[in-house]
């Protein structure tokens, strides 16, 4: 596997050329995207693929800073993307760099658990501390944007859904009193 061609970039390719390239491939291979989708399989191993080549750059051209780093931060968005958000919360945890980076990541986490609240502060610091990263401000604005139908949801089981068998059987019997006042 060689990695340029992975990302799609040049071998002389600059790290920004590299980031740009990689976060363009990830919106467009996120799991969210293929959700009942006969393609979820395939996106998944490509989105696992993208993960690692931009791995082997940025740690192949001494661009993970060393230490708690850059590197750990590609893997906790390869854990959030996969949907392992215990791992990457582990990692973010014993993170003592709380840089944009750390906010923007710790953010995107709790929205994924959906906890709404935590993320968009977590997200608005993360804008804050580096106004110039599009990501970070796309990411606020989407869910600022978004904020009504993901608020009440968490873990993906939020009182938005309609398959919740409970609620229909407890809509039913409110639906049933209402109607038959007589019995």
């Amino acid at each position: 596997m060689n990695p340029y061609e992975v990302l799609g970039v040049s071998e002389g390719a600059s790290e920004e050329e590299i980031k740009k390239a990689y976060k363009e491939l990830v919106k467009k291979y996120h799991p969210d995207r293929y959700q009942n989708n006969p393609l979820s399989d395939l996106a998944e191993e490509k989105l696992q693929e993208i993960n690692e080549a931009y791995d082997m750059l940025m740690k192949g051209q001494g661009r993970s800073g060393g230490g708690v780093g850059s590197a750990d931060y590609a893997q906790v968005r390869r854990h959030i993307d996969s949907g392992n958000l215990r791992a990457a919360e582990k990692i973010l945890n014993s993170t003592r760099d709380r840089s944009a980076e750390w906010f923007f990541l710790s953010g995107m986490l709790s929205y994924r658990k959906g906890w709404y609240d935590d993320a968009v502060n977590k997200l608005q610091t993360a804008t804050s501390m580096d106004p110039n990263n599009i990501e970070y401000s796309q990411a606020y604005g989407r869910i600022i944007n978004m904020g009504g139908q993901y608020q009440n949801q968490a873990y993906g089981r939020g009182y938005g859904r309609n398959d919740d068998m409970c609620c229909q059987a407890l809509q039913c019997y409110i639906c049933f009193d209402c109607c038959c006042d007589a019995i």
